[in-house]
């Protein structure tokens, strides 16, 4: 049996520009982290990516569709 694991970002995580939930984690050389939303992150990674260790980036899991949500019959 196998688990699925969890996500590293969690609905506590938010994002530093505006507080909305964060999907992207940017790890900074500094040694700090920066937290994103999807559209901050959209607009501020270009210009992180010379400065960051690691961009942890799951913005894939807002077009995911939960296991509780109903199917449509056609």
């Amino acid at each position: 049996m196998t688990t699925a694991l969890a996500p590293e970002l969690t609905a506590a995580d938010r994002c530093d520009r505006c507080g909305a939930q964060a999907y992207i984690r940017a790890r900074l050389v500094s040694g700090g982290e920066l937290l994103f939303c999807a559209h901050h992150g959209r607009e501020h990674l270009p210009a992180l990516k010379d400065k960051a260790l690691d961009i942890r980036d799951e913005t894939d899991r807002l077009s995911d569709i939960p296991g509780s949500a109903p199917v449509e019959e056609r």
